[in-house]
């Protein structure tokens, strides 16, 4: 668990490691065996500078919904192989534009795109709520995106409990009609309330089987906790506020509610596995000024108000590892603008040490929502706002159904200018400990290159170096060529290639150097 404000300690080691940094690159604190070795080994070539262009770490990453069959599968009731396909395709798309992290959507409304005990099966799965798909999905997910060197995020809609308007249409075995007390229907569906300490404990119980039991790299919620205001409809959780308010107006007991459970997932989830990451993506807009001074200059929605999410307070008491707004309006939006919305939620990071990656709305990308979606440049200027801010580490795209139909090019345009070299999602701000150990036994064989698998790695890169023979990859991408799951890569062309590990933790090994002939 984070403080979410760093200590003096962790002050001057930032002094420390920042000066290492600039010296070797911005992983040489990971291994201090290898800062060693750079400064008593004398090197032809002056410290490279960091290229701006191609930054070493950034999250890239592409949201893959299942609800309601949006990306995938395609439809509900495909044969086991067809799903499968469809989900490589995904991954090829991504990777091809150099994207290092998939956010899957395994629980959409209390149900499981997995075998589980504890909820039934998805029914965009078979067609039909808790009939058994004859498979199970997920390590076949998780296993494709690591191949592929991508990291798993594993995303929960906490509270929806399903589309339906009454437990009675629920299988036998939903918790929701086993505790029909726990659901409250809103809007023509079911919601779980997050006020009874039972639906918290059970949500909890959910994320921790899946953490234990499969290896996934993050657990990502979404923006909805309470529901989006519906007109005329009422949020019924009186009978629990009587019982839990202890005297609080309506609107904090229900934020606490929230920042209660987050509190208890970001515990639970390192408790089981610390290098299992979780984050949050709220919605764009925590307040407006005119609802709070320190809100940011916009007239939208307030998810603080609206949906009692209290994002500052999550930054505040350290519950999440990272933050992922959705800004999903362009620039110079005149209630909520691009711009205006990145540096706010830059401020409200900075200093912590929460990361914050940018939620973008390639699913606008061509449609007449606002002129500015019809730009086809409008996405990948947005990406260059991001790149401009010290506080953001990376975006991920909504959704993968447009990643593969691409409108107006705008994924392509991203890739161009801002991808054109992979990059390694960044490391937890308070990962700590020991880097991998380097690949050994690497070897080439005619333009395929192999080596032994290092204990502890996820992942390897591997790097090209120019002509010159100068080593600057461990301050920036420019020599970067793959991140890879297997131990093997066949080169491109022949040269002199570095091969590093890469651990859980995103943590890199020292490097190790072979020739192609």
């Amino acid at each position: 668990m984070r403080t979410g404000r760093p200590l003096l300690a962790a002050a001057v080691l930032a002094v420390v490691t920042t000066t290492a940094a600039y010296a070797f690159g911005p992983d040489a604190e990971l291994s201090p065996a290898a800062s060693q070795k750079k400064t008593t080994t004398s090197t032809p070539y002056p410290a490279c500078k960091a290229d701006a262009r191609y930054p070493k770490r950034e999250l890239r990453g592409v949201w893959i919904a299942t609800t309601q069959n949006i990306d995938w599968p395609s439809r509900a009731g495909l044969r086991p192989e067809r799903q499968r396909a469809e989900y490589v395709k995904i991954l090829d798309s991504a990777a091809k534009r150099n994207l290092n992290a998939v956010f899957v959507q395994v629980r959409p409304a209390s149900d499981a795109l997995y075998k589980s005990s504890l909820e039934p099966w998805s029914q965009y799965l078979t067609g039909t709520e808790g009939k058994d798909p004859g498979w199970d999905p997920l390590p076949f997910l998780i296993s494709e995106a690591h191949k592929r060197g991508m990291e798993f995020h594993a995303w929960f809609n906490p509270y929806r409990a399903s589309y339906k308007d009454s437990v009675s249409k629920l299988p036998r075995n939903h918790p929701a009609r086993r505790h029909p007390d726990w659901a409250v229907e809103y809007g023509g569906r079911l919601y779980y309330n997050p006020g009874l300490p039972a639906v918290r404990e059970h949500v909890v119980k959910v994320i921790n089987d899946v953490v234990s039991r499969y290896d996934i790299d993050g657990v990502h919620f979404d923006d909805y906790f309470y529901p989006y205001p519906v007109a005329g409809a009422t949020f019924d959780d009186r009978a629990a506020f009587r019982k839990y308010g202890e005297g609080k107006k309506l609107a904090q007991w229900r934020r606490d509610n929230v920042d209660t459970l987050v509190a208890e997932v970001d515990r639970t989830v390192h408790r089981a596995k610390p290098h299992v990451r979780f984050g949050i993506s709220p919605f764009g807009i925590w307040r407006n000024k005119s609802n709070d001074p320190t809100g940011s200059a916009t007239s939208g929605m307030s998810a603080y108000d609206s949906i009692y999410a209290d994002a500052r307070a999550w930054v505040k008491d350290g519950t999440v590892d990272y933050l992922l707004p959705q800004l999903y309006w362009p620039r110079g939006h005149r209630q909520a603008d691009y711009n205006t919305l990145v540096r706010w939620w830059s401020d409200e990071v900075k200093g912590s040490d929460v990361q914050l990656y940018i939620g973008q709305a390639l699913y606008r990308v061509g449609t007449r929502d606002d002129r500015a979606w019809t730009r086809p440049g409008e996405l990948a200027a947005q990406v260059g706002v991001n790149r401009a801010s010290k506080q953001v580490d990376g975006e991920v795209f909504f959704s993968a159904k447009q990643l593969l139909t691409n409108p107006l090019r705008a994924m392509d345009r991203v890739a161009t200018s801002y991808y054109s070299r992979p990059a390694l999602p960044p490391p937890a701000p308070d990962a700590g400990g020991q880097a991998p150990a380097a690949p050994q036994g690497a070897r080439a064989q005619g333009t395929a290159l192999s080596w032994t698998p290092a204990q502890g790695a996820r992942a390897y890169a591997v790097y090209r170096l120019p002509k010159s023979g100068r080593d600057c990859h461990t301050a920036d991408a420019r020599d970067l060529v793959a991140v890879v799951g297997a131990p093997s890569y066949t080169a491109k062309a022949p040269g002199t290639y570095l091969i590093t590990s890469i651990d859980r933790a995103s943590r890199e090994s020292d490097a190790v150097r072979v020739k192609t002939g």
